[in-house]
């Protein structure tokens, strides 16, 4: 079978690194390009020592010589937006990392992969196990009531609460059909320590250095609680999840939200 041809857009940032190599271990995949804004040479080395790959600060360029099957983006939204215009425009399918796109970013992404025929996965986290923590979550909300959201990120961390935080609580709300109870506040108590509310389900975020990634989904009812879990120790977890996506987009048409379609786990 033919490797499906990657280009990584961030490819110098700390997950940008780890992606290219899981590109590179992997039989089934092969890096032809790199972007990243601090570029300072024409060219990467590539970490098993099988070469090198063009790079370069202009994704136009690259896409336009290297004709990759896919682009990978772990970036930033703001540099994340323009990258997936021109990776649509060129045809190219998408797996997207990155996260803190608005509602309207969104949207054009969807209408961007559907008016150019191509593939876009975007998820809000890549290891398996939180995909499964926001599935087993979305499960256990129907049999609770009240329900809040603590997530932990290291202190770099641009966006609160995370992509993963909200993905599920939407999850749970959409699973459950309705919004969850939140305890009532008393008039004119201020509202800002119980956190940010999404479908009644109070998240709270903590940036502090020493952390990487971690959520905890807890279920309250009369005299008991259920916790469910997710620690991120290393990055090298998101990578199954990230090949799994290259693999798959290729054979998808428009905007796939998540793993969990991928993994035959909605409804």
């Amino acid at each position: 079978m033919k490797p499906v041809t990657v280009v990584v857009h961030g490819a110098l940032g700390k997950m940008g690194k780890t992606v290219i190599n899981a590109v590179c271990q992997e039989p089934e995949t092969r890096l032809v390009g790199a972007v990243d804004i601090k570029v300072t040479g024409d060219r990467l080395q590539l970490p098993d020592g099988s070469g090198d790959v063009p790079l370069s600060t202009d994704l136009d360029a690259i896409l336009a010589s290297q004709k990759p099957d896919v682009l990978i983006d772990f970036s930033v939204v703001k540099a994340s937006m323009p990258a997936i215009r021109i990776a649509a425009k060129r045809k190219v399918n998408m797996v997207i990392g990155t996260t803190g796109f608005s509602l309207t970013e969104i949207e054009e992404i969807k209408k961007l992969t559907e008016e150019n025929g191509i593939g876009a996965v975007m998820a809000a986290n890549f290891a398996l196990g939180a995909v499964l923590m926001i599935h087993l979550a979305s499960v256990a909300g129907k049999y609770f009531d009240t329900a809040e959201i603590i997530e932990f990120h290291h202190d770099m961390k641009v966006d609160a609460p995370s992509g993963t935080a909200l993905t599920t609580a939407k999850s749970m709300a959409q699973a459950k059909g309705k919004p969850f109870n939140r305890p009532p506040v008393e008039k004119g108590e201020t509202l800002k320590s119980r956190g940010e509310q999404t479908g009644g389900i109070s998240i709270h975020s903590v940036r502090l250095p020493g952390l990487l990634a971690h959520q905890e989904v807890i279920f309250g009812a009369a005299g008991q609680t259920l916790t469910i879990r997710h620690d991120t120790i290393d990055r090298d977890c998101f990578m199954p999840g990230v090949i799994l996506a290259v693999k798959a987009v290729t054979k998808r048409r428009g905007l796939t939200v998540g793993l969990a379609p991928i993994l035959g786990l909605e409804g």
